[in-house]
């Protein structure tokens, strides 16, 4: 894992008298869910899409999800709090801060990279790309900050085990290819495959959902003063939660999903549902598909029938969307 990782965790093993106080760290982990809770409400209240109802569901329907916070203590939700916090800096128009925390986010863990595509949108779109420089080389400075130590001694190892691209997952802990051969699952054709699907799927989403424009989308590297067809603004968390979708559905680059993974999508999953108009009728199936994916996700170990439903039902909202 990259720097920030091991910061925050050390502090957590000198807080938790060398790792033994198990209770104070599931405290603490207890602490980081209900912020987590906090900042989410935050960002789903500048939507006013979901209706009231289904944060139920976000609180108290989700073993999985307590399971991950405070009996795993994993820092999947360390880093998707901070990305949370970083959201709702965006939303505030504070960018640099914006990009600090969510930079630092990536230093936990290097799954807040599937955020990336849709946040450089946004810049393009709100600075053009010489105004989104300054901001990507926030993001580039923390890291190198944050990993200065690990970088003076070995920089080829901590780049390459922190940012590891090519890392081989174990076809027993995955969710969602259960239904696969094991053989096809280690094969590096299906890894290529699924990478070309995540960069269509984004090529996809930019082109026809993001830009809104009558222009190209070229358009956006230009200062916004200069263009000629000025871009309807756009929604913060609909294009930065629309494409880690991508990331989280079709399995990115060489992923599979596997349990603690739950957490990066799982408190998006109602805004990506009722983000398009939806008639009154049209509420129960939305809620029925919250409960087959939670039902997928505590499944364990997975079925052939669990991974099906769980892409089946993938597949649906990327399809509304």
């Amino acid at each position: 894992y990259p720097a920030g990782f091991v910061y925050i965790f050390l502090g957590l093993y000198y807080a938790t008298g060398h790792g033994t106080d198990i209770r104070l760290a599931q405290y603490l982990f207890a602490g980081l869910y209900l912020l987590n809770l906090l900042l989410v409400f935050r960002i789903y209240c500048r939507t006013n899409k979901v209706p009231p109802y289904v944060f139920f569901f976000m609180c108290c329907a989700s073993y999985r999800i307590h399971s991950i916070f405070v009996l795993r203590l994993f820092n999947d939700p360390v880093a998707m709090a901070i990305l949370f916090l970083a959201i709702n800096l965006f939303l505030e128009e504070h960018w640099s801060w914006g990009c600090l925390l969510f930079s630092l986010a990536v230093s936990v863990k290097m799954n807040i990279l599937l955020f990336a595509p849709g946040l450089l949108f946004l810049l393009l779109q709100r600075f053009g790309l010489l105004g989104c420089i300054p901001k990507l080389c926030i993001c580039a400075l923390l890291q190198v900050i944050l990993g200065l130590p690990f970088l003076l001694v070995n920089p080829v190892g901590y780049l390459t085990r922190s940012f590891d691209l090519g890392r081989q997952f174990q076809f027993k802990w995955t969710v969602n290819w259960r239904f696969l051969p094991e053989e096809v699952f280690q094969n590096r054709a299906f890894h290529a495959t699924l990478l070309l699907a995540h960069l269509a799927g984004l090529g996809l989403f930019a082109l026809h959902r993001w830009h809104r424009s009558k222009g190209s989308i070229l358009a956006l590297l230009k200062d916004p003063a200069e263009r000629k067809h000025p871009s309807p603004p756009l929604t913060v968390n609909n294009i930065l939660w629309q494409g880690q979708r991508w990331g989280s559905a079709l399995a990115g680059s060489r992923r599979s999903l596997h349990y603690q993974f739950y957490v990066w999508y799982f408190h998006t999953l109602p805004y990506l549902l009722w983000c398009t108009p939806t008639a009154k009728l049209a509420h129960m199936p939305k809620v029925l598909l919250l409960g087959v994916i939670e039902l997928c996700w505590n499944t364990y170990p997975s079925t052939v029938c669990s991974s099906l439903s769980l892409h089946i039902c993938h597949g649906l909202v990327l399809l509304q969307l």
